[in-house]
């Protein structure tokens, strides 16, 4: 049963948007995704900017659930993503997401280490995406955050455990170069990370946080490390 509180949560405006239907976001499973208002970072590349700046978001929790109540049966899982999902309390919403029979994948930047973790401690979550933003050196320049410490909290609780995650980072050539990826893929191995290593190329949507436009550099693959498998997104 839901405490008053919990209630209070699953009727606040917090969700900015719900995409239906994805068969490419959550491994292995069809799925919608749910896209929470806000966001602690304001990465330059960022193209769900309207999502970062928001204040509110246009759905409640309930609604999410309610939309989710009739994908019973025809999808498998559900993304929770943003802007940063674990700015806000989702313990409600993951379990009746769980009563609903749903798997439940989190995208997320790492750097809300607490929230992380109690929704791991209770089980809630199946599959989490990490966003390695940056090298340590640069963290700060490109997301404006000084929480590389947070997400390192993050990245060596999750090695430590049993759940299931990857980990990747955004590329723009103007921002991170082969050295920079290369330094990210040694941190990785020293932690102990031994799974695939996603690199995703910047989308230019034509609007994003840093009014970055595609740069003429390319990735020069040859020089980066073998020492993890690298897939491209």
């Amino acid at each position: 049963m839901s405490t008053d509180r919990e209630n209070s949560l699953l009727n606040t405006k917090i969700v900015y948007d719900i995409t239906k239907f994805t068969h490419l976001d959550f491994p292995d499973h069809l799925a919608c995704i749910i896209w929470f208002a806000g966001c602690n970072m304001r990465c330059n590349y960022c193209y769900n900017k309207e999502i970062v700046f928001a204040k509110n978001g246009n759905y409640t929790l309930s609604d999410a659930i309610n939309f989710l109540k009739t994908r019973v049966g025809l999808l498998d899982g559900v993304v929770l993503s943003g802007g940063e999902a674990t700015d806000h309390d989702l313990v409600a919403l993951c379990k009746e997401i769980k009563n609903l029979g749903f798997k439940i994948k989190l995208d997320t930047n790492g750097t809300n280490f607490q929230t992380l973790q109690i929704l791991c401690n209770l089980e809630l979550i199946d599959y989490i995406a990490l966003d390695y933003k940056a090298p340590r050196y640069k963290f700060g320049q490109i997301t404006k955050s000084s929480k590389f410490e947070e997400f390192c909290k993050t990245l060596d609780y999750l090695l430590a455990s049993s759940i299931k995650f990857e980990v990747r980072t955004t590329v723009h050539t103007d921002l991170l170069d082969e050295k920079d990826i290369n330094f990210i893929i040694n941190d990785l191995l020293i932690r102990g990370y031994d799974h695939k290593y996603y690199l995703q190329n910047f989308l230019d949507t034509g609007e994003n946080i840093g009014d970055l436009k595609t740069s003429l550099k390319k990735l020069d693959r040859s020089l980066l490390s073998n020492d993890l498998e690298i897939v491209f997104r």
